[in-house]
């Protein structure tokens, strides 16, 4: 399969997705020693984790609007540039400010990301194989995550954690060497390609939205799918940010583990995360090749799972053992994760492709509000109830919203002139 070069490029976008997650995932890692260092309480740390998405979200609708107009590469390139300075740039941190600007900053640089991961996608994929490569190329994300807990865990018990944010900082610009070299915006830009492979990829690359007239941005944004859509992915956001940013420090602060035990108990939700969005698309796409219902099957795979991914993290917040929480938060990111390329899937099926990245940049600005708002308030809910009970069952409920919406409002969108309906997604 990687012979193909469109496989090539999910694979790069693979690895962009590790890099991305392992420095977003640094700071709730070595949290406990860099707020010793820093003199931070739980509701400047809670500050700070949220800080990052200020830039992030921002940046998601930026990202995606400059990835249609310069292009992906472009855009992927110059995000990982100034993502991994910003990483590295932790280490000179002196305190709360500092350390909060530098967050603001690495968030712009990791916000185009996903949005731009889906334009490339979206240049280079069959519609058949949109949904799939999506959830491979996005997979790398958790796999991030899982290995954040040792490396940087290790990494700062051994060396200092300045040493550590220096290390994995180091590790984007290695990335780029190869993406600078490798990738190209379009497979007919590709100078190696073959005939066969672009004779397959645009055979299948009619945009399933071409029953609507172009449309304005504006137009879309105002669509009730993809505020539906936006509602969920906060919702997903939501949960998903919780762990990311609070889940290590509930580990240590709850119940009691070290920092080094703590590394390693985190990894299992990670390694399930990477199953869960590795498989998600693919069973997304299974669904659609059978009913020939696009956005029936990416409803049915976002409600089902989204939904047990809230009862499990909700249900975590009331458990008393590490096992038991540790189990469930288990199940909520791989069911989580199993929704992870339907959000993006549904917006390849209902928005047509010269606004894709400035859809979905806006509705992964809005799903990243739940960075900006989640990881404060648990901040200060554990600070003034000495719990984080009430942190899991809110992040549930928060999700469950998401799964109403997207019931009640994701339907196929209408043409405002000629009210016709995209074709073939039902």
């Amino acid at each position: 399969m990687l012979k193909k070069k469109r496989w090539q490029i999910v694979l790069l976008l693979f690895l962009a997705g590790i890099v991305n997650y392992l420095d977003r995932s640094a700071l709730s890692v070595a949290a406990p020693l860099v707020t010793k260092d820093l003199g931070l309480t739980p509701g400047d740390l809670g500050l700070i984790f949220s800080s990052f998405f200020v830039g992030y979200a921002m940046f998601n609708f930026i990202g995606g609007w400059a990835s249609d107009k310069l292009g992906g590469k472009r855009v992927f390139t110059l995000a990982m540039g100034v993502w991994s300075t910003f990483c590295a740039m932790t280490a000179a941190a002196t305190g709360f400010v500092s350390l909060l600007v530098i967050r603001v900053f690495f968030g712009v640089g990791e916000g185009p990301l996903s949005s731009t991961m889906n334009k490339v996608v979206n240049n280079w994929f069959p519609h058949r194989e949109a949904a799939s490569a999506v959830g491979y190329a996005n997979c790398g994300t958790p796999l991030g995550g899982a290995i954040a807990g040792p490396i940087v865990g290790l990494l700062a018990v051994a060396f200092g954690w300045k040493v550590a944010f220096v290390a994995i900082g180091a590790l984007g610009f290695l990335w780029l060497s190869f993406w600078v070299k490798l990738a190209t915006e379009t497979p007919r830009e590709h100078p190696t390609i073959s005939a066969e492979e672009l004779r397959e990829i645009e055979e299948d690359h009619a945009d399933p939205t071409a029953g609507l007239p172009s449309q304005p941005l504006g137009f879309y944004l105002k669509q009730p799918v993809v505020l539906a859509t936006g509602l969920a992915f906060f919702g997903y956001n939501y949960i998903l940010f919780f762990f990311l940013t609070w889940f290590p420090s509930y580990l240590t602060m709850a119940q009691r583990l070290s920092i080094k035990d703590m590394s390693i108990a985190t990894v299992l939700p990670w390694i399930l995360g990477f199953c869960g969005l590795a498989a998600g698309g693919a069973v997304s796409d299974a669904v659609f090749r059978r009913t020939g219902r696009a956005l029936f099957a990416r409803k049915l795979v976002l409600t089902v799972c989204l939904s047990i991914a809230a009862v499990s993290v909700a249900v975590a917040g009331l458990v008393t053992t590490v096992g038991s929480a540790l189990a469930l938060m288990s199940a909520a990111v791989f069911f989580l994760y199993l929704t992870g390329s339907t959000y993006w899937a549904i917006l390849q099926d209902t928005v047509r492709g010269e606004n894709i990245g400035g859809v979905g940049g806006f509705i992964h600005m809005i799903a990243n509000c739940a960075g900006i708002i989640g990881p404060a308030v648990t901040g200060y809910i554990v600070q003034y109830t000495g719990a984080f009970t009430s942190a899991f069952v809110l992040a549930g409920g928060i999700a469950i919203l998401g799964v109403l919406g997207v019931l009640v409002f994701v339907r196929p969108i209408a043409a405002a002139a000629t009210h016709a309906v995209i074709p073939a997604v039902h």
